[in-house]
């Protein structure tokens, strides 16, 4: 097994810009198929950051140039400083990646594969042992070939080989895809873990909760398009509160005043209305004058958000909904190839 120089001290986990990723105006094409266009994007050194969008998106292409597997048709990638695809060997000890589709060697063991990845790494594994033994990849599971490994076992493998070598910045596509709730669990566990030991984590997730509870910031995208980058609690804040509010004196719908500007949905002596954010302490002045039992206000989500933001740049209903739910997978857009496989020169 190959070994690295210590990377904790050397300097290409530096830049000067304080990012562990600057993306300028990327564009790569396949063909006359736009899998990115223009696309601006920064992450700093030590952030938890999270990559949006249904399939087709653009995502694969993004994070494929920046592990350096694609070259960019125009703009430029830096990684820690430095260009992915020209230094990809040198930069192979500071990443780690799990792509949305994991494709081993299915006549290796688990034990040998992750052996192969460090190799290949160019860098020890000193988390190997403890990454299996949280994940529960038992010795038994690792001395099996991968082929007798289940969905979750090859995922549960892929993120070992991911983490094994303590990367500094780690890019994860669909991690929790096929992990039961309890190895979740974990996976958010260490993700919390990485970001407080200064690694950079860049995930990208169809499951919104997953990525409202373990990123600060995000960015969303769209055929190939970059929608915005923001806090997730910005986000969250811009959109309309709901607010739920029950009667007690049991007549039912009734005049809300100003309120009913906003379309109250009635159940009973339940009303429920939409109020956006800057109007809502007012609102509840207004409201709580009137005989009111009870009284919540939710704030929204980061699906909801999601869902606005989508619908506010011109994506159909049907797919803004679906993407809102995580309902992504099959969402195809033409403006990304289900699998762009160029090479790295």
């Amino acid at each position: 097994m190959g070994n690295a120089t210590d990377h904790t001290t050397d300097t290409t986990s530096s830049n000067v810009a304080g990012n562990a990723i600057d993306i300028v105006a990327l564009t790569k094409r396949y063909g006359r198929t736009v899998g990115v266009q223009d696309l601006d994007i920064s992450v700093a050194e030590g952030e938890v950051f999270g990559f949006l969008g249904p399939n087709g998106a653009g995502k694969t292409t993004t994070m494929r140039c920046i592990v350096g597997l694609l070259r960019p048709t125009d703009g430029s990638v830096r990684v820690l400083g430095r260009d992915p695809v020209a230094e990809h060997l040198s930069l192979a000890p500071y990443l780690g990646y799990l792509p949305g589709e994991l494709r081993l060697y299915p006549e290796l063991t688990g034990r040998e594969t992750l052996r192969l990845l460090a190799t290949l790494q160019g860098a020890a594994a000193p988390r190997q042992e403890e990454l299996c033994a949280r994940l529960n990849l038992t010795g038994a599971d690792l001395d099996r070939t991968v082929r007798e490994y289940s969905r979750g076992m090859k995922q549960k493998l892929g993120l070992v080989q991911a983490l094994q070598h303590e990367p500094e910045l780690v890019v994860l596509d669909e991690p929790t895809e096929g992990l039961d709730p309890l190895v979740q669990e974990t996976f958010y566990t260490l993700l919390t873990e990485l970001g407080r030991s200064g690694r950079t984590v860049l995930l990208s997730s169809h499951v919104l909760p997953e990525v409202q509870r373990t990123c600060r910031r995000v960015a969303i995208v769209r055929a190939g398009r970059l929608v915005t980058t923001a806090t997730v609690a910005a986000l969250r804040e811009a959109r309309a509160r709901k607010v739920r509010l029950t009667f007690a004196d049991g007549l039912g719908r009734r005049p809300l005043g100003a309120a009913d500007h906003w379309s109250p949905d009635w159940h009973g002596d339940q009303a429920v209305l939409m109020i956006p954010p800057d109007r809502t302490v007012a609102a509840l002045r207004e409201l709580l004058a009137l005989p009111v039992r009870d009284v919540t206000v939710e704030e929204a989500g980061l699906d909801e958000a999601f869902l606005d933001l989508y619908r506010g740049t011109g994506a159909g209903e049907e797919q803004a909904e679906q993407g809102a739910r995580g309902e992504w997978r099959g969402l195809e857009n033409p403006g990304e190839p289900e699998n762009p496989g160029e090479p790295a020169p």
